[in-house]
């Protein structure tokens, strides 16, 4: 069967849907680029928030509608039957098959069945240590690589549910991720981002400590390997031997992922974090003085349940006065079966997301005042596409796919995707420089 997979969501699910994609081949399936053109279509849905859940419906129903016009198999795979199985089974008869995230492995069988009319649910919890899946990169013609290294979470905050849906932290074998790591490499792949729900966390479980940096040098090794990125690192567990490590590897990006939610530490102790208004200042100028240059991202949430107006105020004058590199705000997320979902003092919709968005346009501030800054610099960038007009999309080794700012560049040689060039920049913009490649 030729089968189209949509994922919506995190880099985690990107992983997931190319874990499906080499389970599918294997079976011997083949991908489609075009809905219309596959005989199944596979939804890879998220369910970490609201926003995330109805836009996972929605792609659903989109799916059915084309289903109905052209008679596909219809698949629903990952976060939201992980958690609505038995609802979803139940609202959404056009589905012919759910499979939660513990079950890519039988999405072939899953085909199968369903070919022969008969209705798939198959959701079961996680398995104790991590579950090794092949994965077929699905952007063959790009530079970067999301190279996961461990599943699950341990950190239980009090708003969240996705240990519940992904079940405990499970590290990868070292050897494993290695592995895969130099099968990167060896089809082109020039950056690798690392990926896991915490992966400051990497290795305490099987490993006994905290050993992120020991498997950042062993990365550090693979020949064509030139840019690693780390995403979704807990503050509470960035060491001093990380640190170190970034500072002396070149090919580690000074770039640093911390979703640090708060700052005021009654609002971080009911989350249930391990970080405190101390310990965040403290790791932010740990990691400024060992490696000036560092761009760090991070996430808030506003609006969490008995947020008062001077917390939100103290929030913002530590937004101000931290000058973030990159930074993204959420609304609060009433997540049912959570402990914050049973919290006093909930706060107003309304007074959430104009908190969010004040947050939001004081970042924009930031961002500019940062970005004019680079204005006649020369900064590394990988190059991702190239434009209508003739000019080339980029990024800088402070920028992440999809979410962080891009680069715009002329040049005077044709460049491919995947080349890492220099680039004078020329302006600043909010979210965006431009700039012309130079030789160096």
């Amino acid at each position: 069967m030729r089968v189209y997979i949509e994922t919506l969501g995190c880099p985690k699910n990107t992983v997931d849907s190319e874990s499906m994609a080499a389970v599918l081949e294997k079976g011997g399936h083949s991908l489609a680029q075009d809905p219309y053109e596959a005989d199944a279509l596979v939804v890879n849905t998220c369910a970490f928030i609201k926003d995330a859940k109805e836009e996972s419906i929605g792609a659903i129903f989109d799916m059915a509608g084309i289903k109905k016009d052209s008679g596909q198999l219809l698949l629903v795979t990952g976060c939201l039957p992980q958690r609505y199985a038995a609802d979803l089974y139940k609202e959404m008869p056009e589905v012919d098959a759910f499979l939660g995230v513990n079950d890519y492995e039988h999405i072939n069988e899953a085909l199968e069945e369903a070919a022969s009319g008969k209705r798939v649910s198959e959701v079961t919890r996680a398995p104790r240590e991590y579950d090794e899946l092949e994965v077929k990169v699905m952007d063959a013609g790009g530079a970067s690589a999301y190279l996961r290294i461990a599943e699950g979470c341990d950190n239980v905050c009090s708003y969240c549910v996705i240990p519940a849906i992904r079940g405990p932290y499970r590290s990868r074998r070292m050897e494993n991720i290695i592995k895969e790591a130099e099968s990167l490499a060896a089809q082109g792949k020039k950056e690798l981002i690392l990926i896991a729900q915490d992966v400051s966390a990497y290795g305490k479980d099987i490993y006994g400590d905290l050993v992120l940096y020991k498997l950042l040098r062993e990365l550090c090794k693979i020949d064509g390997i030139e840019w690693i990125r780390l995403l979704y690192c807990y503050e509470d567990s960035i060491t001093d031997e990380l640190i170190q490590t970034m500072k002396e590897e070149d090919k580690i990006c000074n770039y640093i992922d911390i979703p640090l939610q708060h700052i005021n530490d009654r609002i971080l102790s009911d989350m249930n974090r391990h970080s405190t208004t101390a310990s965040i200042n403290d790791t932010i100028s740990r990691l400024r003085a060992a490696i000036p240059d560092i761009h760090i991202r991070t996430t808030f949430i506003t609006g969490f349940p008995g947020e008062t107006e001077e917390e939100f105020e103290e929030l913002q004058d530590f937004i101000e006065e931290t000058k973030f590199d990159r930074l993204g705000v959420f609304s609060f997320s009433l997540e049912e079966d959570t402990p914050a979902a049973e919290m006093p003092d909930q706060v107003d919709d309304d007074v959430k997301d104009a908190r969010r968005d004040a947050l939001m346009e004081l970042q924009r501030e930031i961002s500019l005042e940062n970005n004019k800054k680079k204005i006649g610099s020369v900064l590394e960038t990988i190059i991702d596409e190239k434009n209508d007009d003739g000019t080339y999309s980029g990024r800088t080794r402070y920028d992440a796919p999809e979410i962080d700012d891009g680069v715009i560049l002329t040049s005077d040689t044709e460049l491919q995707p995947g080349d890492i060039v220099y680039v004078k920049i020329t302006d600043a913009f909010d979210y965006d420089l431009t700039g012309e490649r130079i030789e160096k």
